[in-house]
């Protein structure tokens, strides 16, 4: 295997209480995120807030700025209107109206036809969401990760010790609040796609400990000579040239699609960027030092 750094001997344990404040940090602004979309005061997508959302294709591509004239002289104003480069597409989407939602899309389309002709557009998709349903998929998205990290501290308990367990699950969640808390302060918009976004970063976050993990309970088990600052030191500088590669090379995919991939998935491809940074920065100072804090002894290797 390829090895991007050779010898490597940091003392990341020794450097764990700073990385301690930075994270203490993230994870009090994720959970500031957190409180902010159950109250529906973040830029909540309408998969959350209710709302509608029209997409129309037309013959040529139609400056934005003619859409929203057109809109607001059919009595339609607070509209996002986003392009779809190279396809003539664009996204229109509201998130008012909580009693007469069905009527959204029909006067959007309405208002267009006042000034495109029906052969020059076309209705895409339509999609139209109520509040009630809004705050039940808030809802039911937080249940979800929830049900993650504790499919988490379960495989995790099984595989390793209930020590390591509790190291991971903290680390995963530590990397969900990191992207929530990141996207809330660019301002972006927290869907549904975000969600699934969340779901696979937690995945890669674990996959990530994991290998760690693996490491530091082999070395546990054959050295006992050392203390166990100095085998999971020792363990993360054994990996680290993995640990890089892999991140570098699932960095540079979601990369590419964040550049080519277009507005629609652009989001979710931050998303990843964000998750796989923090996710291998969690594996060395989040669920390692952990696993120190919980136990020195060297039964921590014996299972």
């Amino acid at each position: 295997m390829i090895e991007l750094l050779k010898h490597t001997n940091i003392d990341f344990m020794g450097k764990r209480f700073y990385a301690l404040a930075l994270t203490v940090i993230v994870s009090v602004l994720g959970l500031v995120t957190i409180v902010q979309i159950s109250r529906g005061t973040a830029n909540l997508g309408i998969d959350f807030a209710g709302g509608t959302s029209v997409q129309i294709k037309f013959n040529e591509r139609v400056p934005l700025k003619d859409v929203r004239e057109a809109l607001m002289n059919g009595g339609i104003s607070d509209v996002e209107l986003q392009d779809l480069p190279g396809e003539n597409k664009i996204l229109i989407s509201t998130k008012k109206g909580e009693e007469n939602i069905g009527e959204i899309s029909r006067n959007m389309i309405a208002a267009l036809s006042q000034k495109y002709s029906e052969s020059s557009m076309v209705i895409d998709s339509t999609t139209e969401i109520g509040p009630k349903v809004g705050k039940k998929l808030r809802t039911d998205a937080l249940w979800a990760v929830i049900a993650a990290m504790v499919g988490i501290l379960i495989y995790i308990t099984i595989r390793f010790q209930f020590r390591f367990s509790v190291g991971a699950t903290v680390a995963t969640f530590h990397d969900v609040l990191a992207v929530l808390g990141g996207f809330y302060l660019l301002g972006k918009e927290i869907n549904l796609i975000v969600v699934s976004a969340l779901l696979m970063i937690a995945g890669y976050s674990l996959t990530d400990t994991v290998v760690v993990f693996d490491r530091i309970r082999e070395n546990l088990r054959s050295r006992l000579k050392k203390s166990t600052v100095e085998v999971i030191n020792e363990s993360i500088n054994e990996v680290l040239s993995r640990t890089i590669i892999v991140s570098l090379t699932t960095f540079f995919a979601a990369a590419a699609l964040f550049a080519f991939g277009g507005e629609v998935i652009h989001d979710f491809a931050l998303a990843i960027m964000m998750g796989i940074i923090v996710g291998t920065y969690s594996s060395i100072f989040v669920a390692s030092p952990i696993v120190l804090l919980m136990g020195k002894d060297r039964t921590m290797g014996k299972k």
